[in-house]
């Protein structure tokens, strides 16, 4: 199963969008991936204990083959809403997991944030991230060769963690 997480407090945004071409083009082009996780759809039941919608949210996540960890680039880092999401998450929660960080902004100058800032915490949760992140801008978030660059060194390593 691969499941999209959308970081981004605006529903069907650019990170969203990226998220969810992302995931469809590691799954072979299929139509969707299997579900997409719109954090701002849960919007204040994340801090509350016991929401249903969120609890299974986590479960799906826990249980993805692959899962695509996008978020919005805010002040040079992922966004609070994704942070609330992955602290509901167990110590390992992603274990057995592997983990493609996704992050979209407005400038190259943080280029390295996924790298430096998401894929850290994806590890600590015990995700396998075996790819480099991937930093898409806004203007190029619609640009299939973004993704196509970016896949063609990538998809091999994660067919061959994912099995």
């Amino acid at each position: 199963m691969i499941v999209s997480v959308v970081g981004n407090p605006r529903p069907g945004s650019r990170t969203s969008a990226a998220a969810r071409r992302l995931a469809r083009r590691i799954a072979g082009d299929r139509a969707a991936p299997d579900l997409s996780v719109e954090l701002a759809e849960l919007g204040p039941a994340l801090l509350e204990a016991g929401d249903r919608r969120v609890e299974a949210a986590v479960a799906a996540v826990r249980a993805a083959r692959i899962a695509v960890v996008a978020s919005p680039t805010f002040k040079a880092t992922y966004s609070g809403l994704l942070k609330l999401f992955l602290d509901r998450l167990p110590g390992d929660g992603l274990a057995g997991v592997v983990a493609v960080p996704l992050m979209v902004g407005a400038t190259e100058a943080h280029a390295l944030a996924p790298e430096l800032l998401l894929k850290p915490v994806l590890v600590e949760l015990g995700a396998t991230c075996p790819t480099r992140a991937l930093y898409v801008l806004e203007t190029e978030h619609d640009k299939e060769e973004v993704y196509g660059r970016w896949l063609a060194h990538a998809l091999p390593r994660l067919n061959r963690s994912a099995c």
